[in-house]
């Protein structure tokens, strides 16, 4: 091509036409014509060129690279002349260039562009032109964009939170119906209860979609104006946000509470994508306009009037979690890690225990309830490797049903129980010091309980008041119990001598061994109690105490807080047994707990915080929110001191109502239970056998009596304690076999509907011992020292009085004993009717042995 063509051409078909003749005439004398292949590159990014080309012919494009998002990439049409900017201002290409065919290129080399600059002055006030016309474009643009990242910031969403978590097939439709809405532009409805991630699914659908780049805003419709201003901005006014949203994403939130008037509009937008600008009142319809934004409505329930097919493209139904139980595992793991990672902590494991209680629930708050249950969870295993079911709670339906709270009815029993005086004063004032004394009186006094008071305080007082309390304030024996003040107070002093950090409680463990550990150690006692009279030797029932407190301090020294207290020991075994009877309970408000607490000091101990105080947590390791059975509560009201937002509470109750709603039976309490029972007929076994050879005087006679004989004493008093569980099994045993009947619960659970009358027995037998021998502590007292008299001031209650006492006592529990099985098997009285027999038999039989002597 001739030297006057190429300047015609130039002028014609490039941004170089402004150039003067002289100039222009330069450029293409200067050119040189080349041919480049296809799929080569002319110049890097970043690299310095080593020419100016001029697209002449062909099909070529530039594009810069980005670590963080796609290419931009830009096609070049003939007359593009390119690195004119980066040869004179000496700088590395900002784009890269490569050919998509074969290409006709002028090239014109770097010192000849310098020296043409440097000769020809217009070609330099042409590029300075050229530069100052991108400038302005670019600053504008930035203007634009702060306008526009200003109005959007308060609503915009940064990213996606999570993916759809889970293999069921719910998760993978899910998945499924995000993919296949981020694929056009369509208006998507998104619909399900509170707490399932709506609002990241449609986040899924946005940034899934090939406009990801483009801004997402989210908007709440309980606070959109009524008229549409602030989403549709006003005629001369305010631009509305859908007006800066341009190609984005516009995420309205829980659309069932959208304003009545605005609707119609939403309506309209949705189907024609047209809205109006909000006009003053008098002033003329407005223009309407396009709006190049995509809507994603997110409701809470099914929505008629935006379902329609003409309005949106796509309906997501996201499943609430109790459909999805599959899921359950996988969610719980993705909560832990993310936990986890963010607070730089080791993973723990759930168990499998813990896996099936979540599964068992129903999460009315879905995700949300849940994400909070795991953060929770972690927080209260404190470091343990495994999250155990006894961490994870949840919110019950029926906890506060029929309850009432003393601690808000009557403020006097709240100070009183926040205050040093309990339990602290009274344990290291009072008890710490007696409890020595009484031992010290059983080793070292008299031995017959008619002249010592500390043997008459522990049989005649102590047990007829320990089983009267467990029916009005449960098991709170233990919260100013001496065992577990000596074991605090060794566990305190080997620490001060001993620096170590105490074994943790292995649960699983302690719940499965503990039980039966506690249930034969009370065996041993009560054989011990019978074989050896225990209650007539002052010396051997001081061993007895001083046995169960050196478990409490062994236990102390080598496991952190109350284990021994918890699982081992067999006086709390029998206050947690007897307690689930108490019509008191000590709860926490798990709405208040879940939304408000966050250090969990009633249960991990802290520092003063509000109006709680400074406590070392819970000495049982329970927390209130979670506690269903009375028999995990030794009420020394540690969590109410703890707690700074008043969320603990003392309620008043049905009495037992816990064994017919949220009760958990176990095989070893079953076990206790029908131990207790027994003793009744053990302490009362002269009378039984009396009572047996007075009827039965031929097989009386052949029999030898089993008292002067220990293996015969011993084998009447293991029948003894095993009468009433023969009894219940063989009643359990015609049940299940009764014609008509529906299969019935299993034995473990319907054993507790005898837990009354266990009780009454028990009352009944000691209630002799506290009309006769209470009534007699002064001259028991003086006769403990050495002294004598005060025999005036003996109360001995008439033996009529006496049975009677026993016999409503005996009466009350059986009556009890069929409401409570009743409750507890939720059948028929006749498919019932050989446990209540069996009870009615066993209530009989104390009656003879207990009323009749």
């Amino acid at each position: 091509m001739q030297v006057a063509q190429r300047i015609v051409w130039l002028r014609q078909s490039t941004e170089l036409g402004g150039l003067s003749d002289d100039a222009l005439t330069a450029i293409a004398t200067e050119l040189i014509e080349t041919t480049v292949p296809e799929n080569r590159r002319l110049v890097l990014e970043e690299t310095v060129p080593d020419a100016v080309y001029i697209l002449k012919s062909g099909r070529m494009e530039t594009y810069r690279t980005s670590p963080n998002s796609l290419a931009n990439v830009l096609s070049l049409l003939p007359g593009a002349v390119l690195y004119v900017q980066e040869l004179l201002l000496d700088q590395p290409a900002e784009r890269t260039t490569v050919t998509l065919s074969e290409c006709e290129v002028w090239k014109l080399e770097r010192d000849r562009v310098l020296a043409l600059a440097d000769q020809y002055p217009d070609i330099g006030r042409a590029f300075s032109r050229q530069l100052a016309e991108k400038l302005n474009e670019v600053t504008a643009q930035l203007a634009f964009e702060q306008e526009r990242q200003t109005a959007l910031r308060p609503y915009q969403v940064p990213r996606v939170k999570r993916g759809i978590v889970g293999s069921s097939r719910y998760a993978i439709r899910l998945r499924q119906e995000i993919r296949k809405a981020s694929q056009d532009r369509k208006p998507v409805l998104i619909f399900g209860e509170p707490g399932l991630g709506k609002d990241n699914a449609a986040m899924l659908v946005h940034f899934g979609s090939d406009r990801r780049k483009q801004p997402m805003i989210k908007l709440n419709c309980d606070i959109l104006q009524p008229n549409g201003g602030d989403l549709f901005g006003r005629v001369g006014g305010k631009p509305g946000l859908l007006e800066w949203l341009g190609e984005g994403t516009l995420l309205l939130n829980n659309i069932q509470d959208v304003p009545e008037t605005l609707k119609p509009k939403l309506v309209h937008l949705l189907k024609t994508g047209e809205y109006f600008p909000v006009a003053r009142e008098g002033e003329p319809d407005p223009t309407p306009r396009q709006s190049q934004a995509r809507i994603i409505l997110v409701s809470e329930r099914v929505m008629p009037a935006f379902e329609k097919k003409e309005l949106v493209g796509h309906v997501i139904k996201v499943p609430p979690l109790r459909v999805r139980k599959g899921d359950i595992e996988t969610q719980v793991n993705y909560y832990i890690n993310l936990y986890c990672t963010g607070k730089e902590m080791q993973r723990p494991r759930m168990t499998p225990e813990a896996l099936r209680r979540l599964q068992s629930y129903d999460f009315p708050g879905n995700l949300t309830e849940l994400e909070n249950l795991v953060g929770r969870a972690i927080i209260q295993a404190n470091g343990s490797p495994d999250l155990t079911e006894e961490v994870f709670w949840s919110t019950g339906a029926k906890a506060k049903r029929f309850r009432f709270n003393l601690l808000n009815g009557y403020p006097k029993v709240r100070q009183f129980l926040r205050s040093p005086w309990w339990p602290d004063r009274i344990n290291y004032g009072f008890t710490l010091v007696a409890f020595a004394v009484v031992v010290g009186v059983l080793l070292f006094g008299p031995q017959s309980r008619d002249r010592n008071i500390a043997l008459n305080l522990f049989w005649a007082w102590w047990w007829p008041i320990v089983l009267g309390i467990y029916l009005f304030l449960g098991r709170i024996w233990c919260a100013v119990c001496p065992f577990m003040i000596y074991g605090e107070l060794a566990q305190n002093i080997s620490l001060k001598l001993f620096p170590r950090k105490l074994r943790s409680w292995s649960r699983p463990e302690a719940e499965r061994v503990g039980g039966w550990f506690l249930f034969g150690l009370f065996t041993l006692i009560l054989l011990w109690e019978e074989l050896w009279n225990l209650e007539n030797t002052a010396y051997l029932s001081g061993c007895l105490l001083l046995l169960i407190t050196a478990g409490a301090v062994i236990f102390s020294v080598l496991f952190e807080r109350r284990f021994w207290c918890r699982y081992l020991c067999p006086i709390g075994g029998m206050n947690g047994l007897f307690a689930k009877l108490s019509m008191i309970e000590l709860r926490a408000q798990q709405g208040i707990c879940s939304a408000t607490c966050t250090t969990y000091q009633c249960y991990k101990g802290g520092p003063q915080k509000g109006e709680g105080q400074e406590t070392n947590g819970c000495p049982i390791y329970s927390h209130p929110a979670q506690l269903q059975d009375n028999r995990d509560c030794v009420l020394c009201m540690t969590c109410l001191k703890a707690c700074p937002h008043r969320s603990v509470e003392l309620n008043l109750r049905p009495p037992g109502i816990e064994l017919w709603t949220t009760h958990k039976a176990t095989a070893y309490e079953v076990c206790l239970l029908f131990l207790l029972f027994g003793a009744v007929f053990l302490h009362r076994l002269p009378e039984a056998w009396a009572w047996f050879a007075a009827r039965f005087p031929v097989a009386y006679g052949q029999l030898p009596t089993p008292f002067t004989n220990d293996g015969l004493h011993l084998a009447a008093s293991v029948v003894a304690l095993s009468i009433p569980g023969a009894i219940a099994l063989v009643a359990y045993g015609a049940m299940r076999g009764l014609v008509g009947t529906s299969k019935p619960r299993s034995f473990v659970e319907l054993a507790y509907g005898y837990l009354p009358l266990v009780l009454a027995g028990n009352i009944a037998h000691y209630l002799r011992l506290a009309l006769t021998e209470m009534g007699r502590v002064v001259p028991v007292t003086l006769a403990t020292f050495g002294m004598s008299g005060g025999e005036t001031l003996v109360a001995v209650a008439h033996p009529a009085v006496i049975a009677f006492l026993q016999a409503t006592a005996l009466i009350a529990g059986f009556w009890l004993s069929v409401v409570l099985t009743q409750k507890i098997a939720r059948q028929s009285l006749w498919s019932l009717l050989p446990q209540h027999m069996a009870a009615f038999g066993i209530g009989a039989m104390m009656w003879c042995v207990i009323v009749g002597s």
